[in-house]
């Protein structure tokens, strides 16, 4: 892998996503899987004469599990956050308590070196970043969303009362979040009020499961997942609900949509997948870190590829594609 390519994407990272400045306290927060990219990061940083601390850490058993305390206690004190971690921390309490003592977060989950040289990290953030506040905005307007496809998805969420979250692959302003590549506007649905049926036909990056080889079909009732058919991927998302003794892993906390022109196709990157074109999918498990009320031990993202998105009867997705810009 070239090593000069490898730096001109951290230095993206470091300059147009975290907007990091002379001085400030820089935590990279990783873990030995993708050691490789923290030390990029970390190196781009430094380059820009801030402060920069890496810390590492085991991964975690699951997305969403918390770091270690003296990881968190450190994250009390950054500035800037940078997580090139292979189990996302971004559900966490310490990521929450972060944002909320005014650190920038910017998460880079299962990041591989060559997602440093191209793909999704290259998109125009600055381009995207009014269709993804726009589409935001959009969510936090809305009352109920309906979400179909030609693959049997018909499903109902209420959104009265919360407000749609833009994450561009930009947090320049204290407290801000974003993941990376995703470029992903979402809400967090009241609780309760999600009923139908999600046919899952793209991918669930989480849990190791990566693009679907076959689609995963959840019945949904009163806001919680009652049932879960397909091959081996729902029974692998069986086995991890049974391993905690916890109602709210069922808990719908997400609807979100990709916006990033440069993921074009699910292709099994964790980031890319998010960040997939006209994507809408659900989180499941934890919505408290998205302006929900839920905090569940285990939280991961489910991919529709050809959804069709409405907003209090506005179709702003159609069949994968904006209409909206």
């Amino acid at each position: 892998m070239d090593s000069i390519q490898e730096m001109k994407g951290a230095s993206i990272v470091v300059d147009t996503c975290a907007a990091i400045e002379a001085g400030e306290d820089v935590l990279v927060v990783t873990d030995w899987q993708v050691a490789d990219v923290a030390e990029r990061v970390a190196a781009a940083a430094n380059e820009r004469d801030a402060n920069v601390t890496m810390t590492m850490m085991e991964p975690r058993e699951y997305d969403g599990n918390e770091p270690e305390d003296t990881v968190a206690a450190a994250m009390m004190e950054a500035d800037v956050i940078i997580t090139p971690v292979h189990r996302s921390i971004t559900h966490s309490s310490a990521t929450a308590e972060a944002k909320a003592n005014g650190a920038r977060v910017i998460s880079m989950v299962k990041f591989t070196d060559e997602q440093l040289v191209r793909g999704g990290l290259y998109a125009d953030y600055e381009g995207m970043r009014p269709h993804c506040e726009e589409m935001a905005r959009k969510f936090s307007e809305a009352s109920e969303a309906r979400v179909t496809s030609p693959q049997g998805t018909d499903v109902t969420v209420g959104l009265e009362g919360r407000d749609g979250n833009a994450h561009p692959g930009i947090a320049d302003e204290p407290g801000e979040f974003t993941a990376l590549v995703h470029i992903e506007a979402n809400i967090s649905p009241v609780e309760g009020t999600t009923d139908g049926t999600v046919v899952f036909d793209g991918a669930i990056p989480n849990l190791d499961i990566g693009v679907l080889e076959e689609p995963v079909r959840m019945e949904i009732e009163d806001g919680a997942v009652t049932s879960v058919e397909g091959g081996k991927e729902a029974k692998k998302i069986e086995r991890v609900w049974a391993e905690h003794d916890d109602p709210a892993v069922y808990n719908i906390a997400q609807l979100a949509v990709g916006m990033n022109p440069e993921c074009p196709e699910f292709n099994g990157w964790f980031s890319n997948d998010h960040g997939r074109y006209g994507n809408v999918h659900f989180g499941i498990g934890t919505s408290s870190n998205l302006g929900g009320t839920t905090r569940a031990p285990v939280h991961f993202d489910a991919m529709m590829a050809e959804p069709t998105l409405e907003l209090d009867g506005e179709v702003v997705v159609e069949d994968g594609e904006f209409t909206f810009f």
